[in-house]
């Protein structure tokens, strides 16, 4: 660098050295353009083809190139793709490139060297690829005669990704008139004496006019749209036309409408051709129709400049929709019609009605039985047959003579009547009236209904709004049917207009369509009419389209035990199935186990779960469902008993009897003396003993203890002295305790009321009397038993009997058990 800077200017080597790409892109640079040149072949390819590229550089020409050695990379947009490198002559440097499936629309390849760890840009070629033009189809041109000028549009093809020409095109002698105001239509070419003309499309569209001067009218012209770019020509279907064949012309205008005869069912229509046409022999057709007809009725073949047309077969006392079109009378089938013209309203005359009424009558015979209630219904006449607006309707008992009227029963402007005839009666007349007259009556039996009924019925839905009804035709001959038809509601009501009759005695078949509801319920009779008689109705029900019910049933806990509940729901409302119920479906569950379900008859309207826990809680609803659907309840929460209604019963019992034994007991208790005396021994108060009343008779100083009567303790005694010992008692060992109480005895006790009466004794137990608190201390030393000589172990605790001449001692129980001892006194 040192070396070839030495010659080189600096700002040359700077510019050298202006590195646009960062990212390992091409950067140009103004030093080498110039140097290299890129050839492409072929520039533009079907889109997935091969592509060969060279580049060529020129060492001389590339300044700070001449020494070093080059290096050529090619760059696809900003992609590196990899090609060859050799020397070609005159000292340049050639790299080729092959790219074998070109899938890009259009690109970029740029041919770079590498300079200074950089790419240099040197030279570019772009590369385009797509498909060969699209035919363009639907071509259709039509003829304004305002101007003159032809308008021809079309679809064109699929994209192609290049370049594309759109011309359309047309050959013929050209017309000698002056060139017309569209300045983008041209003549193209001429060719043997047949001129090519046509129109380019603006803006990319698909449509173009050929002015006037350039079209021949009244011969036949080749039009089409011709397609071309870089990989080929698509042409449309060429159209072999008359201009004025496609000529566009304005509507006719309707002049007048009238009837003509007066009595007759035709019409006589006057029109005028559109401006600009009178010279054309026109083909026009009529259009007509009334207010309730679904389609237009159409009279072709009118052909002239202008008159009249004349068309018969029109209703009478109806108002009909006139429109007229017309086109170029030729024989070519691209003629394009004009618009219809503004439409026009006639009504036809009147006439009186004609026909027979279809009459369906309800009869009962009145309270006393003389007269007799009919209700007459009847459907209104047909437009064919009413020949204008019906007026009104008349009912009578006779049909009308010449000069005498029978006497009417009805006149209304309804089509049902109630009155009442004479008992007997079997004939009325109807008939009904317009502006024009009256029609002839139709005579209507009132016969019994107890013919022979028909051996079956059934009804399929039709559609959305429609009932097919089957039946099996009877053995004996029929002169009509009636249906019947009713919507089953929570309230029902009589719908007049829900009835047909079929006059066809042979049909096995009806289609119902008035007043026919989806998702609802209709009870259907059918009645056969005999030529005496009416037969016995026969009925069905149906629905022309079901669905899911709108609500599921309402769950009631009707009985539970601990293994089983009954549940109960209310029928839904017929407004709310919308459709036949096929089935209830039960579902229940608690906390652990999974669900269980059962299928219920939709007769039902109750359901015993079995098997289920004690004291367990369960969910509960239910699933109505038709033939179209389903639909769940609310859920109901629910828990079993612990115990069965029998066994809490039983538990009842067995708490009563064992009461009742009880108190049984309890009283035999009561009332028996010898079990009370040995569970409750009465023992006496010794509170009440005259031994309280005691006290010493030498010892003034110690006063006498005596228990009150209601004292709970025991009595204390502090000396008792043994009179007499008892005959037979053999004299022992006195007890220790009494030998310790003897000396304290100083004096003996006396009785407190007075010398001379005789001393009681008493008994002294072990156990206390009954009801009374013991002492926590032992019973006291001085109430134990004195025997002479010496008493028993077991003697101690009870007095000895006193002698003959001292009155017992009762009633005194001092804390021991209930036995009692004697005493006798020394």
């Amino acid at each position: 660098m040192a070396r070839r800077g030495a010659g080189t200017p600096l700002l040359p080597q700077l510019s050298l050295l202006l590195i646009l790409g960062t990212r390992g892109e091409c950067a140009p640079s103004c030093r080498t353009l110039g140097c290299a040149s890129v050839s492409v072949h072929p520039p533009i390819v079907p889109l997935g083809s091969a592509v060969t590229a060279s580049c060529t550089i020129q060492r001389e020409l590339c300044r700070g190139l001449e020494q070093d050695k080059v290096r050529i990379r090619w760059m696809l947009d900003n992609k590196l793709v990899a090609g060859s490198q050799h020397q070609g002559p005159g000292g340049t440097e050639v790299s080729n490139l092959t790219l074998p499936r070109f899938n890009h629309t259009h690109a970029r390849l740029w041919c770079c060297v590498e300079w200074n760890g950089t790419k240099q840009r040197l030279s570019m070629a772009e590369i385009r690829a797509g498909y060969p033009p699209a035919k363009p189809l639907n071509l259709s041109c039509a003829l304004n005669l305002s101007d003159y000028g032809l308008t021809c549009q079309w679809e064109q093809g699929a994209d192609s990704h290049l370049p594309t020409s759109i011309v359309l095109k047309c050959s013929g002698q050209p017309h000698p008139l002056p060139e017309g105001p569209r300045a983008h239509c041209s003549a193209c070419c001429r060719s043997r004496g047949q001129a090519v003309t046509g129109c380019t499309p603006r803006g990319g569209h698909s449509h173009c006019t050929v002015p006037r001067r350039l079209l021949q009218l009244y011969r036949q012209m080749e039009i089409w749209v011709s397609a071309t770019n870089a990989l080929g020509t698509a042409e449309s279907e060429h159209l072999h036309i008359d201009p004025m064949d496609v000529a566009k012309l304005d509507p006719p205008t309707l002049q007048s409408i009238q009837s003509i005869p007066f009595q007759t069912d035709c019409i006589a229509l006057a029109w005028d051709a559109a401006w600009g046409t009178e010279h054309m022999e026109l083909q026009c057709e009529l259009r007509y129709r009334a207010p309730g007809d679904p389609a237009w009725a159409l009279v072709t073949g009118i052909v002239g400049r202008a008159g009249t047309a004349q068309r018969c077969g029109f209703l009478f006392g109806t108002q009909y929709h006139f429109q007229m079109r017309c086109r170029r009378n030729s024989a070519s089938a691209l003629a394009y019609w004009s618009e219809w013209s503004p439409g026009r309203n006639y009504t036809t005359h009147e006439k009186a009605p004609t026909g027979k009424l279809d009459a369906w009558w309800e009869a009962q015979p009145a309270g006393t039985g003389e007269r007799l209630e009919v209700q007459l219904r009847w459907k209104a006449p047909r437009q064919r047959e009413a020949n204008g607006r019906v007026l009104g309707y008349r009912v009578t008992l006779s049909p009308r003579r010449r000069g005498r009227d029978p006497p009417t029963v009805c006149n209304t402007t309804h089509t049902q009547c109630n009155f009442s005839v004479p008992a007997g009666t079997s004939r009325v007349y109807l008939s009904t009236y317009n502006s024009a007259g009256e029609s002839a009556p139709t005579e209507v039996a009132l016969l019994e209904r107890k013919g022979q009924p028909l051996a079956g019925l059934r009804a399929v839905p039709g559609g959305e709004r429609s009932l097919w009804v089957h039946w099996e035709a009877p053995l004996a001959p029929v002169v009509a049917y009636v249906l019947e038809w009713q919507r089953v509601t929570a309230e029902p009501g009589l719908c007049n207009a829900c009835w047909q009759m079929e006059r066809d005695g042979a049909a096995t078949t009806a289609l119902i369509q008035d007043g026919i509801e989806p998702f609802q319920r209709y009870n259907i009779s059918l009645y056969p009419l005999y030529g005496d008689t009416v037969g016995v109705p026969v009925h069905t029900t149906a629905y022309s389209q079901q669905k899911a019910p709108s609500h599921a049933p309402k769950l009631h806990l009707k009985r539970i035990s601990k293994s089983e509940a009954e549940l109960c729901w209310e029928p839904l409302p017929v407004e709310m199935q919308n459709g036949f119920i096929t089935s209830y479906t039960i579902f229940w569950a608690n906390s652990i186990t999974n669900g269980a379900s059962a299928t219920v008859n939709p007769s039902l309207s109750s359901f015993a779960i079995r098997g289920l826990k004690p004291s367990t809680l369960y969910k509960v609803h239910i699933m109505a469902s038709t033939a179209a659907g389903s639909t769940n309840g609310t859920s109901l929460t629910l828990v079993t008993r612990a115990l069965d209604d029998s066994e809490i019963q039983f538990l009842f019992l067995t708490l009563g009897l064992v009461f009742v034994v009880l108190m049984a007991l309890l009283i035999c208790f009561q009332k028996n003396e010898r079990m009370k005396e040995q569970l409750w021994p009465s023992v006496p108060d010794p509170a009440n003993s005259s031994l309280g009343k005691w006290v010493p008779a030498a010892v003034p100083q110690e006063p006498l203890q005596v228990l009150a009567t209601r004292e709970p303790g025991p009595a204390a005694i502090s000396t008792v002295t043994v009179l007499e010992r008892e005959a037979g008692k053999q004299p022992g060992k006195e007890h220790p305790a009494l030998a310790a109480a003897l000396p304290a005895l100083s004096r003996p006790y006396v009785r407190q009321d007075g010398p001379g009466e005789p001393v009681q004794y008493a008994r002294v137990g072990a156990a206390g009397y009954r009801g009374q608190r013991l002492l926590p201390e032992p019973a006291p030393r001085f109430y134990e038993n004195l025997r002479g000589g010496g008493g028993g172990a077991g003697d101690w605790g009870f007095l000895e009997e006193p002698p003959a001449t001292f009155p017992l001692l009762q009633g005194l129980r001092i804390g021991g058990a209930e036995e009692l001892h004697e005493c006798r006194a020394d």
